[in-house]
């Protein structure tokens, strides 16, 4: 007679997040720390015709993910060279590594690695993903704004010491790492939503990776990061009140001319 004992359904898989490996903050040629700027302009060229690529193929990915649940093949790998190149120029900007990004996709020797495993999607996620993302780049949105704001105090640090400080190399990297993990949910190279912004949970016994696997952020690095949100949001609320200010001085010198009278012909 079969057994027909009833027994839990299996556990789906869990989520994998994408990892970012950053170098611990170490000497940095002061001369590329003064001209970081210049020398990413290069970059930046480069990065625009890969955005525009990568941009074409996300939509046509998207399409197929929301019918097969996946990312086809070559379609995953050139989004994942895209973020990983992407990632490396955005860690040279923000000061995280002296290393200078190669332009390509595959840099086995550079400090700056990225790991992430495109699986399969939930199809209604995919439909909707506009709609999820919205939380996250917000957040985004507010943590690189304030790291802008406050970035030229950084710099001049970085270029006195020749080092970046480890408070401030835990909340950059929390910031870069939480950008790059909303990027691989954008381009569907992973089922993971953004999290973890303020580090990762210390398990005794595990061996680091990296200097950010596991990231583990200081109280100090944890209150950075909480700053770069509120002077984040606080740049915008101070933006939409200019532009409010503007547009109600533009109306009241519009209203005004509209009620001058005309001027008498004689």
């Amino acid at each position: 007679m079969a057994d027909h004992t009833w027994a839990p359904p299996p556990a789906p898989p869990p989520e994998v997040l994408p990892e970012l490996d950053l170098p611990e903050p170490g000497r940095q040629r002061r001369w590329t720390v003064l001209l970081r700027w210049l020398l990413l302009i290069p970059q930046y060229i480069a990065l625009l015709f890969l955005w525009i690529a990568a941009t074409v193929v996300m939509v046509v990915g998207w399409f197929a993910a929301l019918i097969t649940g996946r990312l086809p093949e070559p379609i995953a790998s050139f989004l994942t060279g895209y973020l990983v190149y992407s990632t490396r120029v955005t860690a040279y900007a923000m000061l995280l590594a002296d290393a200078y990004p190669p332009f390509a996709f595959l840099a086995p020797d550079h400090p700056v690695q990225v790991e992430v495993h495109p699986g399969k999607l939930n199809r209604l996620a995919v439909l909707f993903r506009i709609i999820l993302l919205i939380p996250a780049t917000v957040v985004v949105e507010l943590l690189t704004l304030g790291w802008y704001v406050i970035c030229p105090i950084f710099w001049l640090m970085v270029l006195i010491r020749g080092r970046m400080p480890r408070t401030l190399f835990e909340a950059t990297a929390a910031t870069a790492r939480y950008n790059m993990r909303l990027s691989a949910y954008v381009m569907m190279l992973t089922a993971a939503y953004p999290k973890r912004l303020f580090g990762d949970a210390p398990a005794p016994g595990e061996q680091p990776r990296s200097a950010t696997r596991p990231l583990l952020l200081s109280g100090a690095g944890k209150a950075l990061v909480v700053l770069f949100l509120v002077l984040g949001a606080a740049l915008l609320i101070f933006e939409e009140f200019i532009s409010a200010t503007n547009n109600t001085s533009t109306t009241s010198q519009s209203s005004s001319a509209a009620s001058r009278p005309a001027p008498a012909k004689e």
